[in-house]
């Protein structure tokens, strides 16, 4: 049974990276849209296959979920040995629980969808909430980009800073970060107002005096850094923050406001295309783009990583030991050099 990689068009480099990574040629596929939007893939020939759907349901996510799930039937249709759906970002994980009546929880709904259009395992990547294993009726594999984002920060992290969870929810992953970085921890207390706005009010640890690195498993329209930002400041802490997240949506205005504050790096993998314009790149990349690639989870002969240095895209493969053995908080790669 070979192994086969189907791309979706939610991320096309980041699936052509991983089959290059794994030696292996992604399985030609068509994409026709209907003019009223209606979708039709169309997969080739994997009769036997272990066949891996690499989708990403970032933005626009309804339309990458659906292409997602048309892609899943159309391997299982086409005799496909087993299939794997990777979402290195699984869209709707924030709704695992209902907040008052009448909600839907999104995140089951999604996992069941994947289940019934015929994917048989899930492979993602620091989803926003753990409880997503505990939803699926298939085995779910996940993954985390902290040890190769906590690598690429390592090195130019000053010996005082301290790792700042921006709400109660990143708590456990600012720990995470914390334990690799050899740092303490502060955490702010958040509350939602909307989707697009938060308000943070209080900080658990000392900052005074110290440059903050904010940590969050994403950033989507940057109002939950920007809050933990002020209140960092707010208690004395230095400016030059460091940002950290293992998804950038970056949606809305996120650039601009982000770029208001006095933030020194922004870090992220491309578990989703890059948003940020070239402009910004030396202001916002000075570290590499990393991220452990998904096969470690496709194969267990090897544990593959590629970087993305910024701003060219330019595409280095390093081999690295299996996954088990692999050294800790590092990504083993060098800084991106600025010209």
């Amino acid at each position: 049974m070979g192994l086969r990689i189907v791309p979706g068009t939610a991320n096309t480099l980041l699936a052509g990276a991983i089959a290059n990574t794994l030696g292996s040629e992604p399985v030609p596929c068509e994409l026709d849209r209907f003019p009223d939007g209606e979708l039709r893939p169309v997969v080739g020939h994997l009769r036997g296959d272990d066949v891996y759907v690499i989708q990403p349901t970032g933005p626009p996510v309804s339309d990458h979920l659906m292409e997602l799930l048309l892609l899943l039937d159309a391997c299982r249709r086409g005799g496909a040995g087993r299939v794997t759906a990777v979402l290195p970002y699984f869209g709707y994980a924030r709704q695992d629980r209902r907040g008052r009546a009448g909600e839907a929880v999104g995140a089951r709904v999604v996992a069941d969808a994947l289940a019934a259009s015929g994917a048989q395992r899930l492979v993602v990547v620091d989803p926003h909430s753990a409880a997503l294993e505990a939803m699926c009726g298939i085995p779910v594999e996940m993954l985390t980009a902290v040890p190769a984002l906590a690598g690429a920060l390592a090195p130019a992290m000053p010996g005082d800073a301290v790792v700042v969870a921006p709400d109660l929810g990143a708590v456990k992953l600012a720990e995470h970060y914390a334990s690799l970085l050899q740092r303490q921890v502060a955490v702010v207390r958040k509350t939602r107002v909307t989707g697009a706005t938060v308000r943070a009010e209080e900080i658990a640890g000392d900052v005074a005096g110290r440059p903050a690195v904010i940590v969050d498993d994403m950033i989507g329209t940057g109002a939950t850094i920007e809050a933990a930002a002020q209140v960092c400041l707010a208690h004395g802490g230095t400016p030059g923050i460091a940002v950290a997240a293992t998804h950038g949506l970056l949606v809305g205005g996120a650039v601009g406001q982000l770029g208001r504050l006095p933030v020194r790096c922004l870090v992220t993998t491309d578990s989703l295309p890059r948003t940020i314009p070239r402009r910004w790149r030396f202001r916002w990349n000075p570290w590499p783009r990393c991220w452990p690639m998904p096969s470690a989870a496709c194969t267990t002969t090897s544990h593959w990583q590629a970087c993305w240095p910024a701003p060219d895209g330019w595409l280095r493969r390093r081999l690295r030991p299996p996954l088990g053995r692999a050294r800790s908080g590092r990504c083993g790669c060098p800084p991106a050099p600025v010209t």
